[in-house]
């Protein structure tokens, strides 16, 4: 009987993990982005914008 070659096994579970991290992270980066369209930037007027010491 062949024994178990667990590097192979080991590296085939890192690269599961790897995969799932990165469909995760598309997803998180996907809703930011929709979330980020769906909210109006609001413009910001020059004269708040500038800060005077007052002299």
């Amino acid at each position: 009987m062949a024994k178990p070659n667990y590097a192979f096994a080991k590296r085939q579970k890192e690269i599961a993990k790897k995969k799932k991290k990165e469909e995760k992270r598309l997803l998180k980066l996907e809703a930011a982005e929709s979330q980020s369209q769906d909210v109006e930037p609001v413009p910001e007027s020059p004269d708040k914008t500038e800060i005077t010491d007052g002299t």
